[in-house]
């Protein structure tokens, strides 16, 4: 299956600043949250963020928020994004289909939201470099388990492609120049 613009959603689970400090390859992982972030909004599908108990753990981590456009958090207590009601109501609500996920920790906050998802009924894309925990090991038995489950296991770079679908385009134009091109020294150029 592939990812459309206009049914996806991207979720950036806890990247909150008391959790990082412990978290195997977090800054990278926010980075590319970040850049996702970014082409999510230019292309207009929406980010969400969540806290888990932030009064505790703190909020989403200033290098993130900083370099994110439009989004909206959900604090949260349970694990799960899904068991907490109002994130679950919007979610059913707004109506994407397709949910992008990544965040910390990957074997447990990130891979409880994306069983939710799926039990819910939501076809769930677990953006693999944008995704740890305190042990690698752990991140990559969690997205293991999640893609035995029905998630899709996916890059950065092929969520963005696929939502921009064409080349040939105004948004591709822009993005390409803003995001894409400056991720590789030999971006392809297609206009």
């Amino acid at each position: 299956m592939r990812l459309h613009q206009a049914q996806s959603l991207l979720v950036i689970v806890d990247f909150q600043a008391g959790l990082l400090p412990v978290i195997d390859g977090g800054e990278s992982a926010i980075e590319e949250a970040a850049w996702l972030a970014g082409v999510a909004n230019a292309v207009k599908v929406p980010v969400w963020l969540t806290e888990q108990y932030p009064e505790r753990l703190g909020g989403t981590a200033p290098a993130l928020l900083n370099a994110l456009g439009e989004h909206r958090i959900w604090q949260k207590h349970h694990f799960s994004a899904m068991e907490e009601a109002p994130f679950a109501a919007a979610l059913a609500e707004h109506g994407p289909k397709q949910v992008v996920i990544c965040g910390t920790e990957a074997h447990i906050c990130v891979l409880q939201s994306a069983l939710g998802l799926l039990e819910a009924g939501y076809q769930v894309f677990w953006l693999s470099e944008a995704t740890a925990s305190r042990r690698s090991d752990e991140a990559r038995l969690a997205r293991e388990r999640a893609c035995a489950n029905g998630a899709v296991a996916v890059s950065a770079d092929m969520v963005a492609y696929e939502w921009l679908y064409r080349c040939d385009t105004a948004l591709f134009k822009d993005v390409h120049q803003r995001f894409l091109k400056p991720r590789s020294p030999l971006a392809v150029t297609f206009f």
